[in-house]
């Protein structure tokens, strides 16, 4: 028999986590997190404070004798990514996540965990639950909506928080100290179509594309993942010029921070190019099987008949909308040049939707540096003014600029090396903390990111190590007994 989540140590963590399972909450629908976490600070009868859209702050005394240390913030978000398996029946916004212990591990049963962040969020609810760790003043930071625009940590107001010192706990690797993330923009994009009657003698097909890892389009974009909008508008390039396919909706993807794992298109094909289409499926397949060996196994691509569409869209749109997403940057655009190994721009296409004669696409750019993002931005806007769309940008966030003088940050290294014998490593990440926006609000933070280990964030294959979680925990414990005085 499995062990339960609940018998894992640290059990005040592993409690807080479960709980936090049972409660739906997708971006911008975590009202009943917000409502739990604002009952949770009530019931163990501190300050509690929530602003006009849902982000809470807890505050906890000191322990006896600690009161003369710096005020310490830790901060993570209540929302979680609401992706799942093709097959899997499962809403979001009612339904519990089925986490379970799997070896090492928990994940969850064909979705995304939530451990991103509700580990984090866990973590905290046992530091203002504990009665048995020394620590210094304490507020704790539950902010909305950070996987779909960070609007919640935007929507801060300079008096919301008094702290001296900001522990984000949003990170994902046991062992890192993070001091710096990318911004980001995202690209809204909508290609206009006249609606024409299908030609006689055509064959309606589904052409899917699934079975790809995804991940997440910050920290996961360096490893070469299939895209499978990219990989689906590529075979229909190819389709379109060799067997005279015409189009009529393409969609895939379903969050700009998520490398989208499956695609479809409704094409109709001429009755005397089936056959020739279907060898082409099968061969294309075999190709990009080749291609994608050693890093996307298990993918597929069907071509099924289906019902006959309503219309097509117009050739010359068609040839516009292929033409510009085949062309559209993405992945990784540039490394940093300062930071080892350290993506520094880069490219997620992560939705395309076909909706009233309209198909819509949408990406999200993210850089460390202002300047860059601007060109990739110009660069896309470019493209696809070209191919006759309508181009727009919004949820522009900035970037956290690391400092290497922090104080937290040298608190943060020597508790780890004595406890632990070896020196943290410091690393930037290639996505949107929400350090980059608070720090904004409050410019006098000391701040670091740290967390324990989660794996396939923002994809079905969710997971967070049991292991990391109880040494991340011992290590959050000593840090505590260790900062500064005012």
């Amino acid at each position: 028999m499995k062990p339960q989540i609940t018998s894992l140590k640290p059990t005040k963590i592993w409690k807080n986590f479960n709980d936090l399972t049972k409660i739906p909450r997708p971006s911008k629908s975590e009202q009943k997190a917000v409502d739990f976490i604002n009952d949770f600070g009530k019931k163990l009868g501190f300050e509690t404070v929530k602003d006009n859209i849902g982000n809470t702050v807890i505050r906890k005394p000191a322990t006896a004798g600690m009161e003369g240390k710096k005020t310490v913030i830790f901060q993570s978000h209540l929302d979680m990514v609401p992706q799942k398996n093709v097959d899997k029946e499962h809403d979001f916004k009612k339904d519990p996540i089925q986490a379970y212990v799997d070896g090492d591990w928990v994940t969850a049963d064909g979705t995304t965990l939530g451990a991103d962040n509700g580990i984090g969020v866990a973590v905290i609810m046992s530091v203002l639950e504990s009665v048995d760790i020394e620590h210094g003043p304490v507020e704790a930071l539950f902010t909305i909506d950070e996987e779909t625009g960070l609007t919640g940590a935007s929507s801060l107001k300079p008096e919301m928080l008094k702290g001296d010192i900001l522990l984000n706990l949003d990170s994902e690797d046991e062992g890192e100290l993070y001091i710096g993330c990318a911004g980001g923009i995202n690209a809204h994009v909508t290609f206009s179509y006249g609606a024409e009657k299908i030609p006689d003698n055509h064959i309606p097909y589904q052409v899917s594309v699934g079975g790809f890892k995804g991940g997440h389009s910050g920290l996961d974009i360096h490893l070469g993942r299939g895209n499978a909008i990219i990989i689906l508008i590529r075979l229909l390039w190819r389709a379109t010029f060799k067997c005279n396919v015409r189009l009529s909706d393409v969609n895939g993807g379903s969050l700009r921070n998520a490398i989208p794992r499956e695609a479809f298109a409704t094409i109709v094909v001429p009755k005397e190019k089936e056959d020739e289409f279907l060898k082409f499926i099968k061969g294309y397949e075999s190709m990009l099987k080749e291609e994608y060996r050693t890093i996307e196994p298990d993918f597929s691509i069907k071509a099924e008949k289906t019902g006959m569409p309503e219309g097509i869209i117009d050739d010359e749109t068609t040839k516009k909308i292929i033409s510009a997403i085949y062309t559209c940057p993405n992945g990784v655009i540039r490394m940093s040049r300062d930071m080892e190994d350290l993506v520094e721009t880069s490219s997620n296409l992560a939705v395309v939707k076909t909706d009233f004669k309209k198909v819509k696409v949408e990406c999200l750019l993210r850089s460390s540096l202002d300047s860059a993002k601007e060109d990739l931005a110009n660069r896309i806007q470019s493209l696809f003014e070209l191919a006759s769309a309508e181009v727009m940008f919004e949820g522009e966030y900035p970037g956290w600029k690391p400092d290497l003088d922090s104080e937290i940050l040298d608190v943060a290294k020597n508790v780890y090396n004595n406890k632990f014998g070896s020196i943290p490593h410091i690393k930037a990440v290639h996505a949107g903390l929400e350090c980059g926006i608070i720090g904004g609000i409050y410019p006098n933070l000391d701040m670091i990111s740290m967390g324990p280990t989660i794996r396939g964030a923002h994809s079905p294959d969710e997971k967070v190590l049991i292991e990391s979680v109880s040494k991340f925990w011992e290590y959050l414990i000593e840090i505590l007994k260790n900062i500064p005085d005012k």
